[in-house]
C-alpha cells in the first residue's frame, strides 16, 4: 500500500472509494475514525463517499485504534478479526458496519 500515514490514508480513501463504487453500493452510514490522536468521519451514501478531518455529530459505527496498528491493519499485516479480539480494534455502535469495513478498507 502506497500510503504511509494516517492522514495520508484518509486524504485519498474518497478518491479510491469513489474510483469503485460497487464497494459501497447501497450503503448509507457514517463511520467514525479516531485513530491515535486524530479523528477522521466516512459518510457513505449510495455509493459515494465523503471523507473529512473531525468528529461527526451522530455516526452509525464508531472504531478507535492506536496508530501504529491502523497502519497495520490497513496494509495487511494485521488481521481485523484478530485485532478486534485482542483489544486493538474497538467499536462502538452497528457491529453490521463494522463487518463490512474489510471490504472497502483494505
Amino acid at each position: 500500500m502506497a500510503e504511509t500515514t494516517v492522514q495520508e490514508f484518509f486524504e485519498g480513501l474518497a478518491e479510491k472509494l469513489n474510483g469503485k463504487p460497487e464497494k459501497i453500493a447501497g450503503m448509507k452510514c457514517v463511520y467514525q475514525f479516531r485513530v491515535g490522536n486524530a479523528a477522521y468521519r466516512v459518510a457513505l451514501d449510495e455509493g459515494k463517499a465523503g471523507v473529512a478531518a473531525g468528529e461527526a455529530v451522530s455516526p452509525n459505527c464508531t472504531v478507535t485504534m492506536a496508530e501504529p496498528d491502523f497502519l497495520d491493519l490497513i496494509s495487511g499485516k494485521l488481521n481485523g478479526q484478530m485485532a478486534f479480539l485482542t483489544g486493538k480494534l474497538k467499536v462502538a455502535g452497528d457491529m453490521g458496519l463494522a463487518l463490512k469495513l474489510g471490504s472497502f478498507l483494505g
